[in-house]
């Protein structure tokens, strides 16, 4: 069965760990939720490649099915934002 791929991306703030709240709290069954928090920088680097290939300038960043939630380019992450990204949607 599919999964819809969720990746938060933290700098371990306050902020950042409410963002973590809020897509906890929407997601579905069919929602894979990794949080990386940049300030523990991956072993393989694999987060910081991630990073650079979904062009995150900021924390906290949230990742859809490998597309940076239009709320995290244009402001805070947002509940609004997240629905419209497909976070809670089903399948």
């Amino acid at each position: 069965m599919a999964k819809r791929k969720v990746e938060v991306f933290t700098g371990g703030c306050p902020l950042c760990e409410e963002a973590v709240r809020l897509v906890e709290e929407l997601r579905c069954p069919d929602c894979e939720v990794t949080v990386y928090n940049l300030n523990d920088v991956c072993e393989s680097g694999e987060c910081l490649e991630k990073v650079r290939e979904y062009g995150i300038t900021r924390v906290p960043s949230v990742v859809v099915d490998s597309r940076l939630a239009e709320c995290c380019v244009t402001g805070p992450v947002t509940r609004e934002g997240l629905i419209k990204a497909g976070i809670g949607t089903p399948l």
